[in-house]
């Protein structure tokens, strides 16, 4: 039975929107602002930026779509409240 607990992750990455907003929010303690969404997004959806490209190398294209999509996300959910 695989457990719930969320720090207790398979990899040292996170794998799913879950994991990933928890690493984010709690483990790193950065509040998912409209502003950080839409400067992360900007790098990230920047295929030519020397960081995207870095990201790509280390963790590899599914990662980084992955962690594109948890952003995308992220902006639904987060998007509308406003900034503390």
């Amino acid at each position: 039975m695989q457990s719930k607990n969320l720090n207790m992750m398979p990899t040292p990455f996170p794998e799913t929107y879950e994991q990933w907003l928890h690493c984010i929010t709690v483990e790193c303690g950065i509040p998912l602002t409209r502003t950080f969404i839409s400067q992360r997004l900007g790098v990230w959806r920047d295929e030519q930026l020397e960081e995207t490209l870095r990201f790509r190398r280390l963790y590899g294209d599914a990662h980084w779509r992955a962690v594109v999509e948890w952003f995308e996300r992220a902006e639904r959910e987060f998007g509308d409240r406003a900034e503390t």
